[in-house]
């Protein structure tokens, strides 16, 4: 399914019903989504996350009710909702709500641009249209900062790796040619090594890692229990292939972060560190507007301007994309359960 074919399906779920915000109770199966929700002010909405929420910390005192292959149907129908956020590929699950009279909002992941248009189903959902708006329009406008600061330099071929065996290089997995993770190597400055495989992730072995010979290793992980000295242990582990262009470059990285594996609004934020990862340099100072500054009005005669005593009347041309500061409320992402 394409990233306009997602949207159009989860705006054909809203449509039927309307409900205040007063009125929601919403269960969210799908961590990134309850983020979203969160993010455009419908946390206190929210009645029970899946096993897997960790973010924001509200969710920690949230009712558990499952996740994507052990959803608990009564825990769902003992809270009451008004609606339930599932993934699209829950049909069972979708099946018996709707026979109890439950509206589902289902979904699924699908490649970067899809987040801000689901962040806006979400605000129609809510009755949120104008705080969502914003919330997706600050991560498209950090996004495009990003994509500006890494343009024109080397992008390095670059393995993003999200899982092994622990201590060993047995059991890697790592992102394929499509899917969000894809997106955000890609708009952050790297080359996806693995970008002719189109599915979102793939079972690595050491010899295709040697047949593909990455530039860059970049490990993402969940950040709970990541110790200085565990992160320098599993970054050794890659020396047992001392060939690769990564090892002996030593760029081998394991970025310990959640927000790297949400699909969720964080996601700018995952970018810039995956960004700064490979192109330190691109952020060592902000870079200039492209807008064309205004031109200053002309006085009409016999007028007098008002203003302070040596006030400028041109435009201004502003600096854009410092790093960005996350408000409460308005966040910027486990691949996401």
């Amino acid at each position: 399914m394409t990233t306009r074919a997602l949207a159009v399906v989860l705006l054909g779920l809203l449509i039927p019903a309307r409900q205040t915000p007063q009125q929601a109770r919403i269960v969210s199966l799908v961590p990134a989504v309850t983020e979203m929700l969160y993010a455009i002010g419908a946390g206190p909405d929210v009645v029970g996350v899946s096993s897997f929420d960790r973010f924001p910390p509200e969710v920690l005192s949230k009712p558990r009710v499952g996740a994507l292959i052990d959803p608990d149907v009564e825990r769902i129908l003992s809270l009451r909702p008004t609606a339930v956020i599932v993934y699209a590929t829950q049909r069972d699950l979708i099946d018996r709500l709707a026979r109890a009279g439950i509206r589902t909002f289902a979904t699924q992941h699908g490649g970067l641009s899809s987040i801000a248009s689901t962040i806006r189903s979400i605000g129609a959902l809510t009755d949120r249209r104008e705080r969502a708006d914003d919330v997706a329009r600050t991560i498209e406008r950090d996004l495009d900062d990003i994509r500006r600061r890494v343009a024109g330099r080397t992008r390095p071929k670059t393995a993003l790796v999200f899982g092994r065996e622990p201590g060993s290089l047995r059991g890697i997995y790592a992102s394929g040619g499509i899917g969000f993770m894809h997106d955000v190597l890609e708009l952050s400055g790297g080359r996806d090594v693995f970008a002719d495989v189109k599915r979102e992730n793939l079972q690595v072995t050491t010899e295709l890692m040697l047949a593909r010979a990455p530039e860059v290793i970049l490990e993402v992980r969940p950040s709970d229990g990541w110790t200085a000295d565990r992160l320098a242990a599993e970054r050794a582990v890659w020396r047992a292939l001392p060939s690769l262009p990564a090892v002996k470059a030593g760029r081998v990285y394991l970025l310990a972060d959640d927000r790297l594996s949400s699909p969720g609004p964080r996601i700018a934020e995952a970018a810039r560190l995956i960004a700064r990862t490979l192109h330190p340099d691109a952020f060592q100072s902000p870079i200039t507007s492209r807008r064309t500054p205004r031109r200053p009005r002309t006085p009409r005669r016999g007028l007098r301007r008002r203003g302070r005593p040596g006030a400028r009347t041109a435009g201004r041309t502003e600096p854009a994309g410092s790093p960005a500061r996350t408000r409460p409320g308005r966040a910027a992402p486990r691949a996401s359960r």
